[in-house]
């Protein structure tokens, strides 16, 4: 099986469990990151994953995120 380099909006929902609208405001706010490649925005799998590398990190800053 071949490891998947770039998503589209739909794999990335998909991979993350994240809803599309959280996707796009995250693109938006450039907190995840995505290239175009003619008219399809694709999210680099890298970029998924220093996302949640962040996001984990700043919770932990914040002493969020921890389960009870």
């Amino acid at each position: 099986m071949v490891e998947k380099v770039g998503y589209s909006i739909e794999d990335a929902m998909q991979a993350t469990g994240l809803g599309r609208t959280t996707i796009f405001e995250l693109l938006r706010t450039g907190q995840l990151e995505s290239i175009k490649v003619g008219r399809r925005r694709i999210i680099p799998a890298d970029a998924i994953r220093a996302y949640f590398a962040a996001e984990r990190a700043r919770q932990a800053a914040s002493g969020g995120g921890q389960a009870a």
